[in-house]
Formats: C-alpha cells, structure tokens, sequence
C-alpha cells in the first residue's frame, strides 16, 4: 500500500491540475487504458508516465505499435495520386501532397494511428487552467536540411504565417475561431505559448499531423517550396517533377535517428487502378490508398499485405436547409431513412466500415456517446414523415464527385429515395468542378441543393463540427443555421474533461438526429497495399506514410 502511494505521489508531482485529474479518471476506474492513453497525451503526459500510471492502476501496459524486422538500406517505390497543386506547407489541401511534405517535414505533435498523441518537434505540452493558453517545449538541436538549428522563432513563424488570413492557409478551416494572427508567442527559444481565441480540450490536435500545413518552416520561409523543401524530416529532396513524381535521399541527421532507407521515389498516378498494376507488377512497393472499388484484385492475394486502419474518414451527404424541397427537416429526415447502412457497408466496404449515425461523433472517438439510439432503414416512417411535410415527391439533382465509390453510392442513395417518391437526377463531376472555388456562389460543392462530399480523418472531430455545421462555417453547405447547436459545439470544443465531451457530445448528436442536415452514412477504413517484402510502414488514416523505420527486403 506504502509503495502504491509513493507511485501514486510520484506520478502526481509536477503535473497541471488537468493532467493530475486525467491521472485520477484513471485510477477511479472511469477511463480504460485506450481512453486514458488518448486524453493523457492530449494534455501533455508523456508516454513513460502514462505507462507507469497503467502500471500503478494494474492496467496492461502498450508494446511496439510498429513492426521493426528488414534489412536497412534500399529504396521504397511509393504510388499515389498526383498532388491537385503546387507543393507548399502553407497552402496545401489533399493527402496526396501531405505525403509528399511529410518526407522532407514535421509537425510539432504526430497523431498516431490510434489517436493517441506522440511527440515530434514538441516535447511536452500543457494548458492552463480553462484552456485559453497552451504551452509547448520545444525539442533541442533539432536541424533543418540547410544545417540551421530550429528554434521557437521558426515555429512562431510558421504557425503565425498559416493563422494569417492574407497567405490563404488551408489551415484556416481549423484556426477559424481557435486561433489567430498574434496568439502565436515566444516564451524562450524553447518554449511557445499558443493563446486562443476560446477555451479548447483538444488544441494539441490543430498543432500535429492532422493539420496538413502545420510543418515547421524556417522563420525566413518565403515560399518556392518545390525547389528545396528545407524542413527537419527524415529525409531531403533530390528531385522534384509536377504530375510526374519525387526522390528523396535519407537525412543522416535526423534528430529521431538516421532512417534505415537510403531513398523513397513517389510516383504520381492519375488514378487508383494504374497503382494496383503496378503493385501488382513489382514497379512499386507500396500503394498509399486502395479501396475496396477497384482493388478487388489485392484481396486474398497472397503477394500482397493490406494494412487496415479504422479511421473517421466519410462522406456527408448534405440537403439545404433553408431553401428548397428539404427545408423542413422531416424531409431530411425521411430521406435518411430510406438508407440501408449496413447493406451499403457490406457492398461498398466489404465490411470494413463503421455505421454512421448522422453526426461526426465516428465510433472511435472516445467522446461518442454510444447511448444515442441508431438510425435505420425505415420506409414506413420515411413515407409518413413525407406525407405530414405535404409533399408526396419531388424532383431533385444529386451532385458529386467521380472518385473512389462515390458514383457507386450516388446510384444506391438515387434508388433509396425512389421508394419515397423522390425523383434523383445524377450530376457526377470531376474533383475540380465539384469543388470550383471553394467559395458560396462557385462552388458546386457549397451551392447544390443535394449533394455528397468526401472528408478525410482527423483525430477529433472538430473540424467536422465547426467547418460544415456552424451557422457561420467556411464549408457548410447544408446552410444549416442553429443557434442552440453552436453554442452545444462551442461547450464542446472548450471542455478539457473527457466527461465533459461526452455530456455534449449526446446532446449534438441527438440534434443532429432532429435536424438532420448532413447525413452520416458510415465511417471507412484506411487501406494501404504493400508488396509482402515491405516491413516497418507506418500508415495514419489521414494518409500519412512514416517511412523511418521502414524496410525493403
């Protein structure tokens, strides 16, 4: 018992009052391991004293998440879309050229495939008491590839240059009201203090790899990324050629250990079915996304592993509410239950796939209320849901886009709402008309009336909550306006309390239910294909590929 106290006592010592009460949650039996190891790393406990407090509570502790064996040396042969633009942190918006930065950039914090925080650039972190500030130590001796020493100048500027409305950062989708010009300061050369617009639990999370622009760039970055890609990662360009592909050689001095590859060659493809040939071929090595749509031929096929993540990723499928066929939600609602999810999962997924119940809460967020009851196929109510709002049918347009399983989904969701007498016409584009400028008004994307967009993970789900469902969000395209539900997300966003979360958390989720102005069909794994002599890839389901440890042969 002596000794329990003492650990107890030790673990305690030094800690925030919210990393103290984390610990608590723990010890009381009211976290389990996976849920601890998720909130403890997003308030800044280390991994040693989060495996001594596992330790102390009788948990079981974690082992390698990542496969070391292979001889070092080599080169990975990588496959992947062609990035949509030009290479620069502070712009950039697809996966694809976030997995060409990620080689030669890092981020702060790195979210891990199980959501659990890992330190990078940043040591340690931890927020005051409500929040507002959050305080971050930097990791010492750390080079960027011109042999320059990164300091807290070059994170200030980095993280200054993205909050700045005027260079246009993707990042604005996730700072809009986190954020802002100036909140980024100087503590020491080690040490940043990031002060917020609003209390937020989960800011950790807008500083790591689930941010695509939040690579740290020297302070006197002016851009022409493409040249030089000068940043701190595991490895340095050597070639870079648009729409054709990228080399890089490994950096010898990397501050987390030299890799065990010499070189990575990335080609770009126009589309998936070229990638599977070529893996299928032996011209490369791994193939950084594969869907089940297309890529029959990898499964059950010994010649090739497919790593499988469960992940967040989805496709919301919005109907405009204040205008329109579907402003009264009864509509939307009924349309919603003409969907068979499980079916759709089955035959689009092979079952690699969560539900989903119409709001961002995925299963594997730890603050999902798992109490609020699922939507389900229900043609009876659909009907009579239709009949109280007075309409009997109507017709429509459905817009979106022509990739991965979307014009697959589009017919089945055109043949789910036949059955309520909703007559779907299909509009399927190319990403770059669907999306136009990105703006109300040239954007099909944010002006249809009906209409189906991807989303890509993210470790939390704030950004789903804030950018495509608050009345003043950069991407709602529902035009969903509700005055109670900004206020439930704001609570939300500023709880530090995993408790607190969930309490919010059910109360959006059942508004959403009501309101029904995003339909959640499912949440889909992340499948990555590698050759079977490929060990030490570390996919994230944001569609990062972390190549350091990783072998060939």
């Amino acid at each position: 018992m002596f000794r329990a106290i003492s650990n107890l006592a030790a673990l305690r010592f030094g800690r925030t009052d919210v990393q103290n009460h984390v610990i608590d949650e723990l010890l009381a039996g009211r976290l389990d391991r996976r849920s601890f190891l998720r909130h403890g790393s997003r308030v800044g406990l280390s991994m040693a004293l989060m495996v001594a407090a596992m330790k102390t509570a009788g948990l079981s502790t974690i082992g390698s998440a990542l496969a070391q064996s292979g001889t070092p040396g080599g080169t990975i042969r990588i496959a992947l879309i062609a990035p949509s633009g030009i290479i620069d942190p502070v712009t950039v918006a697809d996966q694809y050229g976030l997995l060409v930065l990620q080689q030669v950039g890092d981020f702060l914090v790195m979210d891990g495939p199980d959501l659990v925080l890992q330190p990078m650039l940043a040591t340690e972190w931890s927020p005051n008491e409500d929040g507002t500030v959050w305080t971050f130590k930097l990791r010492e001796g750390v080079k960027f590839h011109d042999g320059r020493t990164m300091t807290a100048d070059d994170v200030v500027a980095s993280i200054e240059r993205l909050a700045d409305p005027q260079n246009g950062s993707n990042a604005l989708s996730a700072f809009k009201g986190v954020l802002s010009k100036g909140g980024t300061k100087k503590v020491d050369d080690l040490t940043v203090a990031f002060h917020l617009d609003a209390p937020n639990g989960n800011f950790p999370y807008y500083l790591s790899s689930d941010n695509y622009n939040a690579i740290i760039l020297p302070a006197d970055y002016s851009g022409n990324f493409e040249a030089e890609m000068n940043a701190t990662g595991p490895f340095k360009l050597e070639r870079y050629t648009p729409k054709v592909g990228a080399t890089f050689v490994k950096n010898p001095d990397y501050w987390g250990g030299e890799p065990k590859l010499d070189r990575v060659e990335m080609s770009f493809y126009a589309d998936q079915q070229p990638q599977v040939l070529a893996l299928l071929g032996g011209q490369v090595d791994v193939v950084q996304q594969v869907t089940v749509q297309g890529s029959q031929s990898l499964f059950n096929n010994p010649a090739v592993k497919i790593l499988e993540l469960r992940s967040n990723a989805h496709r919301q499928i919005h109907m405009k509410t204040q205008s329109g066929p579907f402003a009264d939600k009864r509509v939307r609602q009924a349309m919603a239950l003409t969907l068979d999810r499980p079916r759709l999962i089955q035959g689009l997924f092979r079952g690699m796939a969560d539900i989903g119940n119409d709001s961002p809460f995925a299963p594997v967020f730890p603050s999902t209320d798992p109490t609020v009851e699922q939507r389900a196929k229900n043609i009876e109510k659909a009907k009579q849901l239709m009949a109280e709002a007075g309409t009997s049918g109507f017709d429509t347009t459905f817009t979106t886009m022509s990739i991965q399983e979307l014009p697959a989904l589009a017919s089945l969701i055109k043949n789910a709402a036949a059955e309520i007498g909703i007559n779907v016409n299909l509009k399927i584009e190319d990403p770059g008309a669907y999306y136009g400028s990105a703006v109300p008004g040239k954007s099909d994307w944010l002006d249809s009336e009906f209409g189906m967009t991807d989303y890509g993970h993210r470790g939390i789900p704030n950004v789903f909550l804030t950018a495509p469902l608050k009345s003043d969000g950069t991407w709602n395209s529902a035009n969903f306006q509700n005055a109670e539900y900004d206020k439930l997300v704001e609570t939300y966003v500023a709880a530090l309390d995993l408790d607190a979360q969930k309490d919010a958390a059910g109360k959006i989720q059942r508004l959403l239910l009501d309101e029904t102005p995003i339909i959640f069909p499912y949440f889909y794994n992340w499948l990555t294909a590698t050759a079977p002599n490929v060990a030490g890839v570390q996919p994230t389901a944001m569609g990062q590929l972390f190549l350091q440890n990783a072998t060939v042969g």
